[in-house]
């Protein structure tokens, strides 16, 4: 093990930028964070301002040095996570971006996929990539902006445009941006994880197709190097927080989740809950046949191994319903409050709240669908909607279960779980009840950071080998089902009712 003390992540997510330092035994020993605006010019349209992600990643870094009083000697490594689908397009001339970014959320490629569709066909595209066509992953975000951004095709044409999503953005920064650094110019690179979520990828080579690039009129110079996600991959630049530190770890946000949980083995599961849910299953060397709605994905590749690939269900709106209920309609100070609320009633009161701010994710896959509230009568109250956003979060991840059980002929046992709403203990059982196993939360309330880190010290031997990262996880809390099966599958059977209700509107 080097000398270095500690290990660094940055988690660059839909609504935080964090920086958090690891030990060697997987323990947060601090962290710092901040948010950046969430910019909504249009119904449906999602951005994020790249340049104010890019300080914030540099302010967290510099603020966690401080707060620790440690400086890059005491590093050994950093590793980043990140939005997954979110695109990024840029000026390598200037570092600038041509435009906001555009983020997963985003629905205005609509019409840039269905050309895609109507050229090779939904069945292709999940062959080769193992996704679903939807415009949830990144082409057709990139396509939108080469062909409505002013100048945008005629920079790429020139080879001066480059795509990323937010690990690849961030790290051609920290490795010198357009001016480079003492080490060369900066790394155009993203790993096997983020690369399977564009839609550009071929699921089974782990190389960008040509026969996608053709179809969406995407130019192959202006994507970043596939990598592995645990390598040394360059070193962060001489100015600025953590001089010369190596970079030797990158895995999309719901993966590195999954690594930091030690889900390591096939068979092994894990939900996230933030924004959205990501439930994730690793199922070994092969890749799954993309099904029932879920997605075939790359979980991780630890230097020159062969990768390790997931059927993931992710799910778009679970704790940004919280959110929403208490942004836009004043339901609470903090989003914490929500538990309090919703326990002030015994159920929901037959009120069922479907979040389908920009459609329906997994297993449905439904665009047209729209936020939907059921079952008001005057007997409904703010506690029985608060409670039914809760319970909209159980009822997306028991489908995506269920969906991930006749696909992997997989009966989940336990899952662990991870991520902020997991301090909401009411939610937590109502979980457990509706899968019907189950529900364990480690230590860490957010592990995302803990994968990156790992995959970034395994590259630089801080870690021997993932055997170090098994022993390091302990479980810390279980809910076990307590509810009949009757109420169980009356309740799942109302939610799909009203699910119904939500599609067609747009």
């Amino acid at each position: 093990m080097p000398s270095s003390r500690y290990v660094i992540a940055l988690d660059q997510d839909t609504v935080f930028t964090h920086c958090s330092v690891f030990d060697h035994d997987g323990k947060l020993v601090a962290t710092t964070e901040r948010d950046h605006r969430q910019i909504l010019p249009s119904p449906g349209y999602v951005e994020h301002d790249p340049m104010e992600i890019w300080k914030n990643a540099r302010l967290t870094l510099a603020e966690v040095l401080a707060v620790l009083e440690i400086t890059s000697n005491d590093v050994a490594a950093l590793g980043i996570t990140n939005q997954r689908e979110t695109a990024v397009l840029w000026d390598k001339t200037t570092g600038l971006p041509i435009c906001n970014a555009i983020v997963w959320q985003d629905t205005r490629s609509h019409d840039c996929l269905n050309q895609v569709v109507n050229k090779i066909g939904e069945d292709r595209i999940r062959e080769l990539t193992g996704l679903p066509p939807t415009i949830y992953f990144a082409a057709p975000r990139i396509k939108w902006i080469l062909d409505n951004v002013e100048g945008a095709r005629q920079l790429a044409d020139e080879g001066n445009l480059l795509f990323g999503t937010m690990d690849t953005w961030l790290i051609w920064n920290l490795t010198g941006g357009a001016q480079g650094s003492v080490d060369g110019p900066a790394k155009h690179i993203t790993d096997v994880s983020n690369a399977s979520r564009t839609m550009l990828m071929n699921i089974e080579t782990c190389k960008w197709d040509d026969e996608l690039l053709e179809a969406f009129n995407i130019p192959k110079s202006i994507l970043p190097r596939i990598c592995s996600s645990s390598d040394v991959f360059g070193h962060v630049r001489r100015r600025g927080p953590l001089p010369g530190v190596p970079i030797s770890g990158i895995l999309g946000d719901q993966q590195a989740a999954a690594f930091g949980q030690a889900c390591l083995s096939a068979g092994e599961a894990k939900i996230s809950y933030g924004t959205g849910n990501s439930l994730l299953l690793n199922v070994g060397p092969e890749p799954a046949d993309p099904a029932d709605g879920l997605i075939s994905t790359v979980f991780y590749r630890l230097g020159d191994e062969e990768p390790v690939y997931a059927l993931e269900g992710s799910i778009a709106v679970t704790g940004l319903a919280v959110r929403w209920l208490r942004d836009n309609m004043g339901f609470f100070n903090s989003s914490d409050d929500i538990e309090a609320l919703a326990a002030e009633v015994d159920d929901n009161g037959g009120v069922y709240f479907v979040p389908a701010f920009s459609g329906i994710m997994a297993p449905r896959w439904r665009d047209d669908a729209r936020g939907t509230i059921v079952g008001l009568t005057r007997f409904a109250n703010r506690n029985h909607i608060a409670r039914a956003a809760l319970e909209a979060t159980a009822y997306q991840t028991r489908e995506v279960a269920e969906a991930m059980r006749k696909q992997a002929d997989i009966q989940l046992k336990t899952v662990k779980v991870d991520g902020a709403m997991t301090e909401n203990k009411l939610l937590m059982q109502f979980q457990a009840d509706m899968l019907n196993c189950p529900v364990v939360r480690g230590g860490l309330r957010e592990n995302a950071a803990l994968g990156a880190a790992y995959a970034a010290g395994l590259a630089v031997h801080f870690w021997s080998s993932t055997d170090e990262i098994r022993a390091n996880w302990i479980p810390n809390d279980m809910w076990r089902p307590t509810m009949k099966e009757n109420t169980r599958e009356e309740l799942f059977h109302n939610w799909n009712k009203a699910v119904e209700r939500s599609l067609d509107w747009a």
